[in-house]
């Protein structure tokens, strides 16, 4: 069985975590777990994040609707980095874009490639 305890944190006991859409293979943000996100994530199917700002957990879509639903959790090789690959239902970034990556740079110019949902 797998054993979040076996993974790789930081100083502050906090592992990246890329969330990716399963079926389009997008990357739609990075954010922080610690442990016990890890341990709920896999236990509830919703994805979990540790908020670093509040210190807290922080359930995605919990306040905007905007639910990650795990598909699988992949780990790398130095076991310390995840790829959620996940069911994601709305936009994925707070600014109410698909993804958090909507920002190019083209030329040595920065280049906004995705508007916000209008809906």
């Amino acid at each position: 069985m797998f054993d979040p305890s076996s993974l790789k944190y930081d100083a502050k006991g906090l592992i990246p975590a890329i969330a990716q859409d399963h079926r389009s293979g997008e990357v739609l943000m990075m954010a922080w777990m610690n442990m016990d996100a890890v341990r709920q994530t896999l236990e509830t199917g919703r994805v979990t994040y540790w908020s670093r700002s509040r210190q807290a957990f922080w359930v995605k879509g919990e306040s905007s609707g905007h639910v990650q639903m795990l598909v699988e959790l992949r780990v790398d090789c130095d076991r310390d980095c995840l790829l959620l690959l996940v069911d994601q239902h709305g936009p994925a970034c707070h600014t109410n874009r698909r993804s958090c990556f909507y920002t190019a740079i083209r030329e040595g110019a920065e280049v906004v490639i995705m508007a916000p949902s209008e809906a």
